[in-house]
Parts: structure tokens; sequence; C-alpha cells
């Protein structure tokens, strides 16, 4: 069926990092620049990307900002905003420097009456980060559990939000492959399309999510980009469906 891959640019400290399992303390830097980074993921053909500020999702302070809006306009290709997003200044803050869309996941979990206020504003360009252990959801950049998964799906759902992007956090830049049975559970529990997140280690695996559920559409890659595990243009090929 295809589907589309978002290249991970996870900015910390002001560089182009991984963490594993989310952890603050299990950081590989991969590129000092992050805007270098994101401008060769663009000129290997990528069309979205997937922009995280990782100080601002654990500490809530958006120190890396001017870093995605240097992204933004460095590249011809649309941004996926996260990290630390919990005001309505923080959405508008993000659309307004160029993201195409933007992720809110704590503050979503934690005051749902706040992703309303934001669908009211933005409607399509909200997508609802589902960071989950199991069916435990995370916030805070992981460090806090926040009820379950399958209620937070039934609510928003009910809301109209018309994206998720979920995140087997066991999985996350661990290169052991995806959860294909859980990502196969929360599209069939929603209307909304989902992005899958976590543990993308091989090109079969891009392959598998292609053909995973209709309502996954989209794939988000980091480690094993960084990792060199395939080539940018070989995942593309494969997410396209036109891998020889």
């Amino acid at each position: 069926m295809g589907i589309t891959l978002y290249p991970a640019v996870d900015i910390r400290d002001g560089r182009a990092v991984r963490l594993t399992q989310g952890a603050a303390d299990a950081e590989t830097v991969y590129d000092v620049d992050p805007v270098a980074a994101a401008t060769r993921f663009a000129d290997d053909g990528t069309t979205w990307l997937h922009v995280v500020d990782l100080d601002a999702a654990f500490t809530g302070e958006p120190r890396n900002r001017h870093l995605i809006e240097a992204i933004v306009a460095a590249t011809d290709v649309r941004v996926q905003a996260s990290g630390g997003v919990r005001t309505i200044d923080d959405v508008e803050a993000s659309l307004g420097y160029g993201a195409e869309r933007v992720v809110v996941g704590t503050m979503a979990l934690t005051d749902p009456d706040f992703v309303r206020e934001v669908l009211d504003r933005v409607g399509p360009r909200l997508a609802i980060g589902l960071d989950a252990r199991g069916d435990v959801l995370q916030a805070r950049g992981w460090t806090e559990e926040a009820g379950d998964l399958w209620e937070a799906i039934d609510t928003f759902s009910a809301m109209g939000v018309p994206r998720f992007v979920y995140t087997d956090v066991a999985r996350d830049g661990m290169l052991a492959g995806p959860n294909l049975e859980m990502l196969a559970k929360v599209a069939d529990a929603t209307d909304a399309a989902v992005t899958a997140s976590g543990g993308v280690s091989s090109l079969d695996d891009i392959a598998a999510l292609a053909d995973l559920h209709e309502r996954v559409d989209a794939v988000i890659v980091g480690k094993a980009l960084y990792a060199q595990e395939f080539t940018l243009a070989q995942a593309l090929d494969v997410a396209a469906g036109t891998a020889s």
C-alpha cells in the first residue's frame, strides 16, 4: 500500500542525538549540527521530517526552537514538530516558524481539554503522541506514567483527532523491530491515521509496516538511519513500494 517515511532529527543541547528507550542518560550523539543532518535527509529525497526538541520534552522549556526554525528554512520539506508542546503559544509558535504539523504528547494526556482547544485552532495540523510501555502511557519525556492507552485512544478519537503517533517506548532506539501487533491494535481502535514510531531496524520492517493496516500510513525512522543500517534512498523506495 505504501507508507510515508519521516527521518527523525532529535535535538538536545543543540545537537542531533538519539536516545535508547527514551532515557535521558542513554544518549548517542550522531551529528553536532541538526540543521546539517536535516539538510542531508532533504537532499536524499525525503518529503517529511520528524523534528523533536528533547530539551523541551524533558524540561518544558523550548530551548531548540531556533534550530527547528532553521531546519524549516534550510529544507524544502514538511516538518512535523514535537517535544514539549504544552501551551497554545507553543502550538502557534511551531506553526508560525513553518512546521506543517505539531505533535502534542504530555499536555494531551494530562489535560484532554487542551486537545479540544488545539483542534479548534489548527484542526488537521494536530497529531497526538501516544508513547506507551505496554498499555500504560508515558509523559514528560517518558519519565511519568499517564494513564491507559486504550482509554486515551477512545477519548481523542471521539474528539476527532486526525492522527496519532504511536511509539512503543520499549522498542525505541533498540533496533529490535516495530511492535506490529500493538500497531495493528491501535489502528483497529480508531478511525484516525496512525504513524508508527520505535524499533525500525531494517528495510523488511518498513515493508511490513507498509502492508500492516490501511490506517498505519507513516513511519518515523531514526537510529537505523544514523547507524547506517540502510540508506534513506533505500528506505524511501521500500516505503513507496518501488524497491526492486
